[in-house]
């Protein structure tokens, strides 16, 4: 038997930055995850992966993640994708950068 659906997000990789972006349901790509659209339908789930993995000049590795509904928008489902939004860890830039700004 197959497992239900659980609720996705397209992510990929900004073609030139690399930065993880997220695709919204106003067809633009963010790299804010809380911006993603939060898909509840395989069916239209499989149709928003297509349409991100046609977009080739713009972004690179495109897939569905796993989320869930969250105060402000999805939320990662699985420790992977938490450790994408948040961006590259090996040293403060970036995203982890402004968080820390933010905290002083």
């Amino acid at each position: 038997m197959p497992r239900p659906f659980t609720p996705k997000v397209v992510t990929a990789n900004a073609l030139l930055e690399g930065d993880v972006v997220y695709l919204t349901a106003d067809d633009r790509w963010s790299r804010k995850l809380s911006e993603a659209e939060l898909i509840e339908d395989e069916a239209h789930a499989q149709i928003r992966l297509l349409d991100a993995q046609a977009q080739k000049s713009v972004i690179v590795g495109a897939y569905l993640a796993d989320a869930r509904a969250g105060e402000n928008g999805p939320e990662p489902a699985h420790f992977r994708e938490t450790f994408r939004a948040k961006g590259p860890s090996n040293y403060a830039h970036g995203k982890q950068e402004r968080a820390a700004a933010s905290r002083t």
